[in-house]
């Protein structure tokens, strides 16, 4: 168990990179660099666009489901189209979803113009924390200290008081801006596309939850920031995976490997840290593990052949209860597999008159299966969480 004494130098959260003898680590991290890749090259470039916005709200459901906050994709859908729940509880979880995804949005663009490394500063970190708390309702933005205190979380400002996670005693609040700037030193070279690299992501994940630098909101942070890392080092499959999922799916795993890493080191043969570096070891392979799992799923679900097949069954299905006109299947089929498609097409996909493509259409974009920017404009996919569940099975937990 860690000393009952705030830290207060960089050098207390040695060792920053664990040592990698035998290879495991970064075997684990190329396997990964080889799955995004491939998953990038499952669909076509505007599908994977829309795909990439599903699986956004995804990394938010299951962020905030890390958090204990728990909603339901139809609150999530109805919340992307600015339907509020009157009920309060549910209205709460709605803007935190909402809050993930548009700073998530908003940083991705962000990153587009950005060099790699400004993602481990203190200036990213703490705007990603403003962005977020900026759009919580007050409520959310009060937390309670350990003597009942209670603090206000001011958007995107470093932490003034001095704080323990568990058994872990956070480093001094004064503290901070020596400690982010010996991250971002330490870290920001490193964010490459090489397994040293998805190492150090992993590493430092755990790291920036160790220094836990805001009074509330560090977990959603670190989430969103190794996001930003993945992006940065083109292994996010351009946004079709997240390893949001696999952490809350083994919560209890990464709760108790984050808890580890807190630990001081064990003996002589335990690094030259402070911390230990077998239990950081550990971590990191936890940590990709996991992600090499969320990859593998992802990649599974976009199987062309079977992806094709759910999204023609899912049409047949509502077409048989009358819920779907005649001809639904092959046009978002088409759609699927061409990205886009003229709304002039539809007539001829399904073999029928122009008024008849025209009701389809109607329909389709009444019940959101497919999008378009304006009245005449061509037709994309869209994934209601209705058409989601069928599409992506196991998406979400089971129930939902």
């Amino acid at each position: 168990m860690l000393s009952p004494r705030l830290f207060d130098h960089p050098s207390d959260m040695e060792p920053l990179l664990p040592e990698d003898g035998d290879g495991g680590l970064a075997g684990t991290a190329l396997v990964l660099i080889r799955k995004a890749e491939h998953l990038r090259g499952l669909l076509h470039p505007i599908t994977r666009k829309s795909v990439a916005r599903l699986v956004r709200s995804m990394n938010s459901y299951y962020s905030n489901l890390i958090e204990g906050h728990r909603t339901t994709p139809r609150d999530i859908d109805a919340a992307l189209r600015s339907n509020f729940s009157s009920d309060e509880t549910r209205r709460t979880l709605q803007m935190q979803h909402i809050a993930h995804v548009e700073t998530q949005a908003e940083m991705e663009v962000r990153l587009q113009g950005a060099p790699a490394a400004e993602v481990c500063s203190a200036d990213f970190l703490c705007w990603i924390h403003g962005r977020i708390y900026e759009r919580l309702p007050e409520s959310l933005r009060r937390v309670e200290g350990a003597m009942q205190q209670t603090y206000e979380v001011l958007p995107g400002r470093l932490r003034e008081a001095d704080v323990s996670v568990g058994h872990h005693l956070a480093p001094a609040s004064k503290h901070l801006a020596e400690f982010l700037k010996r991250f971002a030193g330490y870290y920001g070279p490193l964010v490459t596309a090489t397994p040293q690299g998805l190492v150090a992501a992993a590493a430092a994940h755990h790291r920036l939850a160790w220094i836990h630098p805001f009074l509330d909101g560090n977990g959603r942070v670190g989430r969103l920031f190794t996001h930003a890392w993945f992006a940065k080092a083109a292994i996010d499959g351009d946004g079709l995976w997240t390893i949001s999922r696999g952490l809350a799916r083994r919560q209890a795993d990464y709760r108790a490997a984050l808890a580890r890493a807190d630990e001081k080191r064990l003996n002589d043969f335990d690094g030259r840290g402070y911390l230990s570096q077998r239990f950081l070891g550990e971590f990191c392979q936890f940590f990709l593990s996991t992600a090499v799992d969320q990859a593998e799923f992802m990649e599974g679900l976009l199987d062309l052949d079977g992806l094709q097949a759910r999204i023609i069954g899912y049409a047949e299905r509502k077409e048989s209860a009358k819920e779907l006109p005649c001809g639904a299947g092959p046009v978002l089929r088409e759609v699927f597999l061409r990205g886009e498609i003229g709304r002039g097409e539809v007539p001829r996909i399904i073999g029928a008159s122009p008024r008849t493509g025209q009701k389809l259409v109607g329909e389709l974009l009444a019940q959101h299966l497919l999008i378009s920017d304006s009245p005449k404009g061509r037709l994309r996919l869209e994934f209601p969480a209705e058409a989601a569940g069928h599409y992506f099975p196991n998406l979400y937990p089971a129930g939902l």
